[in-house]
Protein backbone atom coordinates (compact mmCIF):
# COMPACT_ATOMS: atom_id res chain seq x y z
CA UNK A 1 0.00 0.00 0.00
CA UNK A 2 1.46 3.34 -0.69
CA UNK A 3 1.01 6.75 1.06
CA UNK A 4 -1.06 8.21 -0.91
CA UNK A 5 -3.85 5.40 -1.08
CA UNK A 6 -5.38 6.43 2.83
CA UNK A 7 -5.53 10.17 1.57
CA UNK A 8 -7.36 8.97 -1.89
CA UNK A 9 -9.36 7.18 0.06
CA UNK A 10 -10.46 9.81 2.07
CA UNK A 11 -11.08 11.90 -0.80
CA UNK A 12 -13.22 9.76 -2.12
CA UNK A 13 -15.38 9.63 0.91
CA UNK A 14 -15.62 13.07 0.85
CA UNK A 15 -16.35 13.71 -2.72
CA UNK A 16 -18.93 10.94 -2.61
CA UNK A 17 -20.97 12.52 0.79
CA UNK A 18 -20.48 16.41 -1.12
CA UNK A 19 -22.26 14.72 -3.95
CA UNK A 20 -25.39 13.75 -1.81
CA UNK A 21 -26.36 10.44 -0.10
CA UNK A 22 -24.15 7.69 0.24
CA UNK A 23 -25.95 3.95 0.34
CA UNK A 24 -24.06 0.91 1.95
CA UNK A 25 -25.32 -1.70 -0.92
CA UNK A 26 -24.84 0.90 -3.74
CA UNK A 27 -21.33 1.67 -3.26
CA UNK A 28 -19.69 -0.89 -0.94
CA UNK A 29 -16.10 -0.73 -0.94
CA UNK A 30 -16.51 3.71 -0.45
CA UNK A 31 -19.22 2.41 2.45
CA UNK A 32 -16.19 0.54 4.01
CA UNK A 33 -13.99 3.29 3.58
CA UNK A 34 -16.05 5.48 5.49
CA UNK A 35 -16.61 3.51 8.58
CA UNK A 36 -12.44 2.87 8.46
CA UNK A 37 -12.40 6.59 8.30
CA UNK A 38 -15.50 7.80 9.99
CA UNK A 39 -12.92 10.09 12.59
CA UNK A 40 -11.42 11.66 10.02
CA UNK A 41 -14.68 12.70 8.09
CA UNK A 42 -16.27 14.19 10.76
CA UNK A 43 -12.91 16.16 11.96
CA UNK A 44 -13.16 17.48 8.14
CA UNK A 45 -16.98 18.19 7.51
CA UNK A 46 -16.63 19.67 10.83
CA UNK A 47 -14.15 22.44 9.46
CA UNK A 48 -16.92 23.19 6.69
CA UNK A 49 -19.83 23.80 9.10
CA UNK A 50 -20.96 20.50 8.30
CA UNK A 51 -21.52 17.39 10.38
CA UNK A 52 -21.92 13.38 9.17
CA UNK A 53 -24.79 12.10 9.80
CA UNK A 54 -24.52 8.39 9.94
CA UNK A 55 -26.75 5.44 9.86
CA UNK A 56 -25.17 2.06 10.20
CA UNK A 57 -27.97 -0.28 10.41
CA UNK A 58 -29.88 1.43 7.74
CA UNK A 59 -26.72 1.59 5.51
CA UNK A 60 -26.90 5.84 4.64
CA UNK A 61 -24.84 8.70 5.34
CA UNK A 62 -25.07 12.06 3.92
CA UNK A 63 -24.01 15.52 5.51
CA UNK A 64 -26.02 18.77 6.78
CA UNK A 65 -25.14 22.04 8.34
CA UNK A 66 -24.22 21.69 11.92
CA UNK A 67 -26.06 24.20 14.31
CA UNK A 68 -23.71 26.99 15.52
CA UNK A 69 -23.43 27.49 19.02
CA UNK A 70 -24.35 30.63 20.82
CA UNK A 71 -21.87 33.43 19.88
CA UNK A 72 -20.54 31.62 17.16
CA UNK A 73 -20.63 33.27 13.50
CA UNK A 74 -22.82 31.61 11.38
CA UNK A 75 -21.00 30.21 8.06
CA UNK A 76 -22.45 30.59 4.98
CA UNK A 77 -24.56 27.32 4.05
CA UNK A 78 -22.52 24.73 2.14
CA UNK A 79 -25.80 22.12 1.97
CA UNK A 80 -28.64 24.33 0.51
CA UNK A 81 -32.14 24.13 1.65
CA UNK A 82 -34.94 23.09 -0.65
CA UNK A 83 -38.51 24.81 -0.76
CA UNK A 84 -40.79 21.83 -2.10
CA UNK A 85 -43.70 22.29 -3.38
CA UNK A 86 -47.59 21.04 -1.85
CA UNK A 87 -48.20 17.86 -3.87
CA UNK A 88 -43.77 16.71 -3.27
CA UNK A 89 -44.16 17.46 0.40
CA UNK A 90 -47.40 15.66 0.26
CA UNK A 91 -46.10 12.62 -1.77
CA UNK A 92 -43.12 12.22 0.36
CA UNK A 93 -45.17 12.06 3.78
CA UNK A 94 -47.40 9.27 1.51
CA UNK A 95 -44.25 7.35 1.17
CA UNK A 96 -42.66 7.63 4.70
CA UNK A 97 -46.21 6.52 6.09
CA UNK A 98 -45.84 3.62 3.61
CA UNK A 99 -42.93 2.40 4.84
CA UNK A 100 -43.78 2.97 8.59
CA UNK A 101 -46.57 0.43 7.97
CA UNK A 102 -44.34 -1.85 5.72
CA UNK A 103 -41.69 -2.25 8.55
CA UNK A 104 -44.59 -2.22 10.87
CA UNK A 105 -45.50 -5.69 9.24
CA UNK A 106 -41.94 -7.14 9.18
CA UNK A 107 -40.81 -9.14 6.33
CA UNK A 108 -38.84 -7.93 3.38
CA UNK A 109 -36.45 -4.80 4.00
CA UNK A 110 -37.13 -3.16 0.88
CA UNK A 111 -40.73 -1.40 0.09
CA UNK A 112 -41.46 -1.35 -3.69
CA UNK A 113 -44.37 0.03 -5.40
CA UNK A 114 -45.94 0.56 -8.30
CA UNK A 115 -46.54 3.67 -10.13
CA UNK A 116 -50.02 2.71 -10.24
CA UNK A 117 -50.38 2.43 -6.58
CA UNK A 118 -48.34 5.95 -6.36
CA UNK A 119 -50.70 7.38 -8.39
CA UNK A 120 -53.82 5.43 -6.23
CA UNK A 121 -52.31 6.96 -3.01
CA UNK A 122 -52.16 10.51 -4.49
CA UNK A 123 -55.51 10.58 -6.25
CA UNK A 124 -57.64 11.26 -3.16
CA UNK A 125 -55.62 14.75 -2.42
CA UNK A 126 -55.25 15.89 -6.31
CA UNK A 127 -57.44 18.70 -7.35
CA UNK A 128 -60.47 17.46 -8.88
CA UNK A 129 -61.65 18.10 -12.77
CA UNK A 130 -58.17 16.92 -14.08
CA UNK A 131 -58.83 14.50 -16.72
CA UNK A 132 -57.26 10.71 -16.17
CA UNK A 133 -53.89 11.50 -18.33
CA UNK A 134 -53.27 14.98 -16.75
CA UNK A 135 -53.59 13.71 -13.12
CA UNK A 136 -51.00 10.63 -13.89
CA UNK A 137 -48.59 13.66 -15.75
CA UNK A 138 -48.73 15.88 -13.01
CA UNK A 139 -48.56 12.72 -10.41
CA UNK A 140 -45.46 11.95 -12.35
CA UNK A 141 -43.59 15.09 -12.24
CA UNK A 142 -44.16 14.65 -8.59
CA UNK A 143 -42.29 11.23 -8.51
CA UNK A 144 -40.20 12.60 -10.66
CA UNK A 145 -39.01 15.44 -8.04
CA UNK A 146 -39.07 13.11 -4.92
CA UNK A 147 -36.50 10.37 -7.33
CA UNK A 148 -34.41 13.72 -8.10
CA UNK A 149 -34.80 14.31 -4.16
CA UNK A 150 -32.94 11.11 -3.56
CA UNK A 151 -36.31 9.58 -1.27
CA UNK A 152 -37.02 7.10 -4.43
CA UNK A 153 -35.61 5.25 -6.87
CA UNK A 154 -37.18 3.38 -10.03
CA UNK A 155 -35.96 -0.32 -10.09
CA UNK A 156 -33.47 -0.73 -13.17
CA UNK A 157 -35.11 -2.34 -16.27
CA UNK A 158 -38.43 -1.76 -14.38
CA UNK A 159 -38.99 1.76 -14.96
CA UNK A 160 -42.86 1.40 -13.74
CA UNK A 161 -41.61 0.37 -10.35
CA UNK A 162 -40.37 2.10 -7.65
CA UNK A 163 -37.92 1.29 -4.58
CA UNK A 164 -38.75 3.48 -1.53
CA UNK A 165 -35.51 4.68 -0.09
CA UNK A 166 -35.02 4.40 3.83
CA UNK A 167 -33.29 7.40 3.97
CA UNK A 168 -36.92 9.39 3.82
CA UNK A 169 -37.04 8.08 7.61
CA UNK A 170 -34.20 10.36 8.50
CA UNK A 171 -36.16 13.47 6.89
CA UNK A 172 -39.55 12.73 8.05
CA UNK A 173 -39.58 11.52 11.62
CA UNK A 174 -42.23 10.10 13.96
CA UNK A 175 -43.38 13.03 15.56
CA UNK A 176 -44.24 14.56 12.16
CA UNK A 177 -45.72 11.49 11.36
CA UNK A 178 -48.12 11.55 14.05
CA UNK A 179 -48.98 15.19 12.38
CA UNK A 180 -49.77 13.74 9.61
CA UNK A 181 -53.71 13.70 8.94
CA UNK A 182 -53.51 17.64 10.07
CA UNK A 183 -51.12 18.30 7.90
CA UNK A 184 -53.13 16.15 4.86
CA UNK A 185 -56.76 18.35 5.64
CA UNK A 186 -54.29 21.05 5.48
CA UNK A 187 -53.05 19.66 1.99
CA UNK A 188 -56.63 19.33 0.93
CA UNK A 189 -58.04 22.38 1.94
CA UNK A 190 -55.02 23.59 -0.01
CA UNK A 191 -55.71 21.91 -3.46
CA UNK A 192 -59.51 22.11 -2.87
CA UNK A 193 -61.06 25.11 -4.70
CA UNK A 194 -64.85 24.57 -3.11
CA UNK A 195 -62.52 24.97 0.38
CA UNK A 196 -64.28 27.60 2.60
CA UNK A 197 -62.00 30.58 3.27
CA UNK A 198 -62.07 32.10 7.16
CA UNK A 199 -63.01 35.87 7.81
Amino acid sequence: MTDTEPNNALSLVLINLLKGVLYQEQDPKTWQQLMNLQAQVRDYVSVLGLELMLDEAEGFAWLRTRNTDEGDAELPRLVGRRQLSYPVSLLIALLRRKLAEFDAGGGDTRLILSRDEIVELMRTFMPPGSTETRLVDQIDAHLNKVIDLGFARRLRGQEQMIEVRRIIKAFVDAQWLEDFDQRLQAYQQHISPDAEETP
